[in-house]
């Protein structure tokens, strides 16, 4: 079970974030406010996951929990920067 929540949460990390919420404490335990989580689901949601996986398993983020919740930020800023690099090809900004 939790390798299908580790895939799901690699094609749909809104949708995971959802479903831990609901039918779990997951979030709840790594994060002692709303706020965070919430910005997250909006903004970050692959270093929310992380962040809160780190938190639960080892109680802070050091060494390889570190190394995730890093790979993590760059995952999001990826997202993040390839959409904009698709809507600038598709208005034709970025041809010579």
């Amino acid at each position: 079970m939790p390798c299908l929540i580790a895939a799901l949460a690699l094609l749909a990390p809104r949708v995971t974030m959802v479903l831990l919420v609901i039918f779990s404490d997951y979030i709840g335990n790594a994060y002692q406010t709303f706020i965070w989580p919430f910005l997250g689901f909006f903004f970050m949601p692959f270093t929310t996951i992380a962040y809160a996986f780190g938190i639960n398993s080892n109680g802070s983020i050091s060494g390889w929990y570190l190394v995730v919740v890093v790979l993590a930020v760059l995952m999001d800023l990826g997202a993040l920067g390839g959409g904009a690099h698709s809507r600038n090809a598709a208005f034709g900004a970025g041809k010579r």
